[in-house]
């Protein structure tokens, strides 16, 4: 990338800039001068410090510019931006992400993705115990002498099932009594063989609480894997024809009047606007057909209906 070169009429302004940035804040906010950076050809940025309480560490930033084979110089933009020191915000990340083991709590609901990877289809049978059993190192041949010295009487069995189904991963639990669904129907249960397989499991949500626990099979927390979020219908955008227009015919009808009770006033010339200056109409009504307006009607010109209020001379007593 090529450099550029520094500009010696924007490295000048800096008395500019300052003023730049006062007018935007307060002039007392405005601090020393740090540094002028060229950010293109005849484009330039000068840095001050700021001094609001407030914003320790930021820095005023003055753009500045001038035109080819121009000496003057033109303030572009002054924002405010943070320094090496400044106390920012830290960067957003999205709540799946920021969700870690032990965040939920009683009542708390965690959408599981449609697409989670830890979760297949059931009818892969990939919870199938025979397979897995016969994979295992220890379904080996067995024989006599070879396998462990005691193992589990019935006694023990019961009492360990007892306990955990009374614990806080049984039934009985808050957590359990709060959720809606239970670990029977849950992706994230492993399934265990053996006489206690119909009654238990292993959680292997890493976000539920009894991840890595033996759950009983009506237990039950948010971390439910068929808890998904329900999306709406998207709401249709508002249909607004800014291309068309109406017609609208804002010319006015023309007078005319169609009887004149006083036979004197009927000469040629005299129109509406006339009579109505002078006294001898009264009212105009426009007798308009509301379907000529459209179009649809007759297209003769429309018609007045004028009354007419003759004045009496005053020296005539006759009448």
């Amino acid at each position: 990338m090529q450099k550029v070169l520094e500009d010696q009429q924007l490295g000048a302004a800096i008395e500019l800039a300052r003023e730049a940035a006062g007018i935007e804040a307060e002039a007392a906010s405005v601090g020393e001068h740090l540094e002028m950076a060229m950010e293109a050809d005849r484009l330039a940025t000068h840095l001050f410090t700021c001094l609001h309480p407030g914003y320790l560490g930021w820095r005023w930033a003055v753009t500045v510019a001038r035109a080819p084979e121009q000496d003057e110089v033109t303030v572009c933009d002054v924002v405010l931006l943070p320094g090496p020191d400044a106390l920012v915000a830290p960067p957003w990340v999205p709540w799946s992400e920021r969700l870690q083991p032990g965040d939920l709590g009683m009542g708390d609901v965690l959408v599981t993705p449609k697409d989670d990877l830890r979760l297949i289809a059931g009818l892969t049978d990939e919870d199938d115990l025979e397979t897995a059993s016969s994979a295992s190192p220890l379904n080996g041949f067995w024989e006599l002498g070879l396998g462990r010295v005691r193992v589990l009487s019935v006694v023990g069995r019961d009492e360990a099932a007892e306990r955990w189904f009374e614990g806080d991963m049984g039934p009985s639990a808050a957590m359990a009594k709060s959720a809606t669904n239970n670990c029977s129907t849950c992706g994230f249960l492993l399934p265990i063989g053996g006489p206690l397989g119909q009654m238990f499991g292993v959680c292997a949500n890493l976000i539920a609480p009894a991840d890595g626990h033996v759950v009983a099979m009506n237990y039950g927390c948010g971390g439910h894997s068929e808890v998904t979020l329900e999306v709406s219908a998207p709401l249709a955008e508002n249909a607004t024809d800014e291309l068309g227009w109406d017609h609208l015919d804002l010319s006015e009808p023309d007078l005319v009047i169609t009887e004149l009770v006083p036979n004197d006033l009927t000469g040629a010339g005299i129109s509406a606007e006339t009579l109505l200056a002078t006294g001898a109409i009264l009212e105009v009504t426009d007798t308009t057909d509301p379907a000529d307006e459209t179009g649809d009607g007759d297209t003769d010109p429309p018609a007045i209906d004028a009354e007419l209020d003759v004045k009496e001379d005053e020296g005539d007593t006759d009448n």
